[in-house]
């Protein structure tokens, strides 16, 4: 195995040639064991699924922690500063979307996957009701309609991408549409649908969108023309439990609230309920206050970092990241070609070696953190890879025979604020060295998870009681 580090010990935590990141997060480069002996900087190329927090966000979670209290209706000194800061992160967290605090409100919720079902029902559709949506979402976009209405779909082409006149088909079709559900940015390939067309269009037809901003929000701002967004902190360098959907504060005036419970109400009897008016009538039980104070400081941090500065970081890693991997021999890029403007999110497959073993390989022997399977996006993965019918069945046989060894997949690298070009040349060396040769080592598989290890090499264990993060 080609290596530029040292051939034992620990590898320098920076070199001196590496591109600098927008901003630093809490644990970046912690040393990690690798195959040959070397400890090595993590690589973190997983950012597309969760990222590490921003200092300043883990600083404001600890200077608040002494002080926690549960919110709204405590007459306590500790109450009355939770509340406070609690309700100044909901204003931050508007900010961040670009809404008007007069007409819009945030529902603090859990995660988009949360607040995606939380419109869901508070739309109130009937399942004679059409909501388009695409081939490109993300499941947390995808089955909440199932459960309530009809859906539409736009059709992706191989590379994983629609034009804006299927759209335009998608809404003009009969019955109308009550709503547009669509991705903000692809957490596959980064591709980015053209969501400000795609808004007024359906404006143009009284149809309403709601904008998946789960990946765009760590990378661009939200759209503030969507009339509903939804977005996870964990995503936007938060990762404390807590995520947004943002609206017109008159759509969640009236009708039942998603849950039901203690802090929604104004008086309740056995026989009767007066719900309060929302947000708090669309957060019922004791919320996740560190969550909140968590996104709001991220909703904060993130556009003053700048996010003219942020895109030029993007650019420059998604051309390293996706036309390097274009050029190693036996790899194959998934999506849009390389002319296509993306975020800096690559998903590939390496001719004759499983996803799952690429991606332990890049672990064990290089140190670098990718993603491997489906990726929460099934339908659209399957378009990606070209499955016809057959493929599609046998996709699902081995998911009704819980045997994830065989399941088509791919691996997916994604870069964020902390990532350099150090950390993308480092997955592209992997990457090499995997595409030319069988590993050093055995690795074994689990038929349960699907995931790959190295025969005898020690398995990570549980951070932070009296260890490393690694097996003794």
């Amino acid at each position: 195995m080609t290596t530029t580090h040292a051939a034992a010990g620990d590898a320098p935590l920076h070199d001196p040639g590496s591109g600098p990141p927008v901003a630093a997060l809490v644990g970046q480069g912690l040393p990690v064991p690798c195959l040959d002996g070397v400890r090595r900087p993590y690589a973190d190329l997983d950012a597309a699924a969760s990222t590490s927090a921003l200092p300043a966000v883990a600083e404001r979670v600890a200077d608040v922690l002494p002080w926690y209290s549960s919110v709204h209706r405590g007459a306590g000194h500790k109450s009355q500063l939770a509340t406070a800061a609690y309700e100044r992160a909901r204003a931050d967290i508007l900010a961040f979307a670009g809404r008007d605090p007069d007409r819009d409100t945030a529902i603090l919720c859990r995660n988009t996957t949360e607040a995606v079902n939380h419109l869901a029902h508070r739309l109130r559709l009937d399942p004679a009701d059409v909501v388009v949506s695409t081939a490109v979402e993300h499941h947390a976009n995808l089955l909440p309609w199932a459960r309530v209405a009809t859906r539409r779909f736009v059709e992706c082409g191989l590379e994983g991408t629609f034009d804006l006149a299927a759209v335009v088909a998608a809404l003009d079709a009969r019955p109308a549409a009550r709503l547009l559900a669509v991705t903000g940015a692809s957490n596959i390939t980064g591709w980015l649908p053209p969501v400000g067309a795609m808004i007024a269009e359906a404006h143009a037809r009284g149809v309403p969108v709601l904008v998946d901003g789960a990946q765009r929000a760590p990378h661009l701002p939200l759209p503030p023309e969507a009339d509903f967004v939804a977005f996870s902190g964990h995503k936007m360098y938060a990762p404390y439990g807590a995520g947004a959907l943002i609206g017109p504060r008159d759509a969640f005036a009236d009708g039942e609230p998603f849950l039901a419970g203690g802090g929604a109400v104004e008086f309740v009897s056995l026989d009767e309920v007066i719900w309060t008016s929302p947000p708090e009538r669309e957060e019922a039980g004791s919320p996740n206050v560190l969550g909140a104070l968590a996104l709001g400081t991220a909703a904060a941090e993130l556009p003053a970092l700048g996010w003219d500065r942020i895109a030029a970081h993007d650019r420059a890693l998604a051309q390293r990241l996706r036309g390097g991997l274009a050029a190693i021999g036996g790899v194959r890029l998934l999506g849009p070609g390389l002319e296509v403007a993306t975020l800096p999110i690559a998903t590939f497959l390496i001719e004759g070696v499983p996803h799952a073993l690429a991606a332990a390989r890049l672990s064990a022997e290089f140190g670098v953190g990718v993603r491997h399977g489906c990726f929460c996006a099934h339908p659209y993965l399957q378009r990606l890879l070209g499955l016809d019918a057959a493929g599609t069945r046998r996709f699902r046989d081995a998911a009704v025979d819980r045997d994830r060894r065989g399941r088509p997949g791919a691996v997916r690298a994604s870069a964020g604020i902390a990532t350099t070009i150090q950390d993308v040349d480092r997955l592209l060396e992997g990457v090499a060295a995997v595409a030319s040769g069988p590993p050093p080592v055995e690795y074994l598989r689990d038929a349960g998870t699907g995931e790959a290890w190295p025969a005898g090499f020690p398995r990570p264990a549980e951070p932070g009681r009296g260890g490393s993060g690694e097996s003794s």
